[in-house]
């Protein structure tokens, strides 16, 4: 049950992240699809399990504390929102697929 809200999540951030980067053009773009692969970029330099910087790439509440800071903030930057969507949308196709923090593997 839980892979399947983590899946419906991520359906939604993915929608979410489009739109914006629709509405807002292509800086909104670049910073959606550079924080999806930002937990692989990560991989590619070295970063691996279970250091503090791989902590950090997979916890949802950095970009969820990015994303309720900007729509509440007085910050107006779309890139800085939609690489969070992005980031975010990220790790809930980790967690729906079992890769995400809590796997198996990790353990």
């Amino acid at each position: 049950m839980r892979k399947i809200g983590w899946g419906a999540i991520a359906l939604f951030l993915a929608a979410f992240a489009v739109f914006e980067s629709v509405k807002y053009g292509l800086p909104t773009t670049v910073a959606t699809l550079v924080f999806f692969v930002l937990i692989d970029l990560a991989r590619l330099v070295g970063v691996r399990p279970p250091g503090a910087l791989y902590q950090a790439v997979h916890r949802v509440w950095i970009p969820l504390v990015v994303l309720v800071t900007y729509s509440f903030g007085p910050i107006v930057w779309p890139p800085l929102f939609t690489a969070a969507l992005g980031w975010l949308t990220r790790i809930a196709l980790e967690r729906a697929f079992g890769r995400g923090r809590g796997s198996p593997a990790e353990r």
